[in-house]
């Protein structure tokens, strides 16, 4: 087999192959109710594979084997991760499936390659002591009528957001796309529209309700225009309401102030620490799968080195032999 070819230098952009990418991107979008950053993340992913195999000379419904090899090689030159080469890769084998799907080639030259090995990463997470901090930090203040309303209104808002975020686990994009009725509700259960357009019921604890009546009447009292708006947590943005990265800052500096490295700590991280702690205090996965909104188990199989720590703990703890020494 003759070496694979490695791109050199730019080609003009390819707009029939452009083409077929819109064409797989409203496939995905009608059929999967692939939600906007889905589709984004597969255009930037597809559009750099297109570019790549123009400079190679090829399209995708010419494109062989080596032409895929040769453009995860160039990924690997240009420093990419694995972890990143590989959602490229997923991405390309699902474009190639389309086009044999939609019969504008008879073969799928992608089958045939393996993605680039990654070792497994836990997810990050928070212990249980310092998720406490965060939450109660986030709350010092909130009854003192003397602050500044716009100060004390923003500090109601991220104390809500965080203790809803870890009474539900919602993913961060959720959680900043509530509608304003969600305060409102009387049902012990959130309905929450997640990724493939999938509902799926999460609990409302206590305390995240009274976070979020306590939030909400301070918007009624401070803002009234925006609190008339149909989100939870409106905000000058081109949604609407208030973005996951004005979240996520405010979340760190909730961090820092409680002794936690802002590095460690993301929306995403409560969200871990949500389904860690559940299966550490005995749930079972396939409920924390639900309450997540993981599709597939697999996703959710990430979490199995919390529950092989449980198991050794019981077996530890429950056994009637674990305690006796010099059996043997």
């Amino acid at each position: 087999m003759p070496p694979a070819q490695t791109p050199q230098s730019p080609a003009p952009e390819d707009g029939a192959s452009l083409a077929l990418v819109d064409i797989f991107l409203d496939m995905i979008a009608a059929e999967r109710g692939a939600a906007q950053n889905t589709l984004d993340a597969y255009r930037r992913d597809l559009s750099d594979y297109v570019a790549v195999l123009a400079r190679l000379g090829v399209k995708p419904l010419t494109a062989k084997t080596e032409n895929i090899r040769a453009y995860l090689q160039d990924l690997d030159a240009r420093g990419l991760k694995a972890a990143s080469a590989a959602r490229r890769l997923s991405s390309i084998r699902q474009f190639h499936r389309f086009l044999v799907a939609e019969s504008r080639r008879t073969d799928d030259p992608s089958l045939v390659l393996s993605g680039p090995k990654q070792s497994r990463r836990l997810p990050d997470s928070l212990s249980i002591a310092e998720v406490d901090r965060l939450l109660n930090l986030s709350k010092e203040g909130l009854g003192d009528e003397a602050r500044p309303p716009k100060e004390r209104l923003r500090a109601a808002r991220t104390a809500c957001l965080i203790e809803l975020l870890y009474a539900t686990g919602l993913r961060v994009s959720e959680l900043v796309s509530l509608p304003k009725r969600a305060a409102s509700t009387r049902d012990p259960m959130l309905s929450v529209r997640g990724k493939g357009n999938r509902e799926r019921l999460v609990p409302l604890s206590p305390l995240s309700r009274t976070a979020m009546t306590f939030y909400r009447k301070l918007l009624d009292e401070t803002d009234p225009g925006a609190a008339t708006g149909p989100w939870l947590f409106p905000a000058d943005s081109e949604s609407g309401h208030l973005t996951r990265q004005a979240f996520a800052r405010d979340l760190k500096s909730i961090a820092a102030m409680a002794g936690i490295g802002a590095a460690r700590v993301s929306p995403h991280v409560l969200r871990h620490a949500f389904a860690s702690h559940l299966l550490q205090n005995g749930a079972d996965l396939r409920i924390v799968q639900e309450l997540l909104g993981h599709a597939d188990i697999s996703t959710t199989q990430i979490y199995t080195h919390v529950l092989d720590e449980r198991m050794k703990a019981m077996v530890r703890d429950l056994h009637p032999l674990s305690d006796e020494e010099g059996r043997f």
